[in-house]
């Protein structure tokens, strides 16, 4: 077995056709096609579906997945661990919850100092990231500070409030709470301290909706739609202008920090070590620049 069988087998996963992956590596058809059945030859077992709208995995396709990527991973790793003399380079793949707001100019001071590096960034909620992270689809993510997982390593990156917000027609927590939430999928951070906050008053939400952008969830808030509980620096400017109104929970649902993970048990690459760095030369400047606010107070 090749470790370009496994990643010619990875591609054809991921984009569902030969097709697709063909034009993905500029290869002919008819190669991925070979290589995919020597790679089933060498297991003694079918690891796709074949129909007509492309390929699916089967069940012993799906196992083979997991270790191909823990495979290619150590790999990639491997190749890193013996150059550590190198400047960042090759490719760098983060996962991020929609709500970071430092995020731009972490990601900027990063690509304009480490050109080489071939940087993604992909979004989600806090509980996909994780898993995303231990399973070695990504190399780190910024996600809501959680209970903390034995084969994560965490930096803080900044606190964050939370508010809840609506529209102006309602004006207590009494008609707050028949409002429907608006929010992320299950495993966003957010959700989850509203939830907590929802069950100590003895209280069930009536309806909770579920968008997948923070954009659409403030747009469809301001309409009137519903509630939604977000970092209080997102929302300023809306409501400053008069499109929403800010209600205050108490600090311990309130008060939540943003953390970037990676797996504890990989080598710290070049490519890695410098973007923590960067988060971290980011983390100081914005503490500098609290400092130098005067107390109005």
């Amino acid at each position: 077995m090749e470790f370009k069988d496994l990643e010619i087998f990875q591609l054809v996963a991921e984009k569902g056709t030969i097709t697709e992956a063909a034009k993905d590596l500029k290869y002919v058809q008819s190669n991925i096609t070979s290589r995919i059945r020597k790679l089933e030859a060498e297991m003694n077992t079918p690891l796709f579906n074949r129909h007509r709208r492309g390929m699916s995995l089967t069940p012993e396709g799906k196992k083979l997945l997991t270790y191909s990527q823990k495979i290619l991973a150590l790999t990639e790793e491997m190749k890193q661990a013996v150059q550590t003399d190198k400047e960042p380079s090759g490719k760098l793949e983060i996962g991020t919850v929609e709500t970071v707001i430092h995020l731009p100019k972490i990601l900027s001071s990063y690509v304009k100092k480490y050109k080489d590096v071939d940087l993604s960034v992909f979004t989600g909620v806090t509980n996909t990231l994780v898993e995303d992270v231990l399973q070695h689809r990504l190399d780190g993510a910024f996600i809501t500070e959680t209970d903390s997982h034995p084969d994560l390593v965490s930096y803080e990156v900044f606190q964050e409030e939370l508010v809840l917000i609506s529209d102006n027609r309602v004006s207590s927590l009494d008609e707050l709470v028949e409002e429907p939430i608006l929010c992320f999928s299950k495993g966003c951070g957010y959700r989850a301290r509203l939830a907590e906050w929802y069950k100590d008053q003895n209280l069930s939400p009536k309806k909770i909706m579920e968008f997948g952008t923070l954009e659409t969830i403030l747009r469809s808030t301001a309409m009137g739609l519903g509630i939604a509980f977000v970092p209080k620096s997102e929302v300023k400017q809306l409501e400053k202008d008069g499109l929403i109104q800010f209600h205050n929970l108490p600090e311990q649902y309130s008060k939540i920090k943003t953390v970037f993970v990676r797996r504890a048990d990989t080598f710290l690459t070049p490519t890695i070590d410098k973007f923590i760095e960067t988060i971290e030369s980011s983390k100081q400047e914005g503490q500098r620049d609290r400092s130098l606010v005067p107390n109005t107070h």
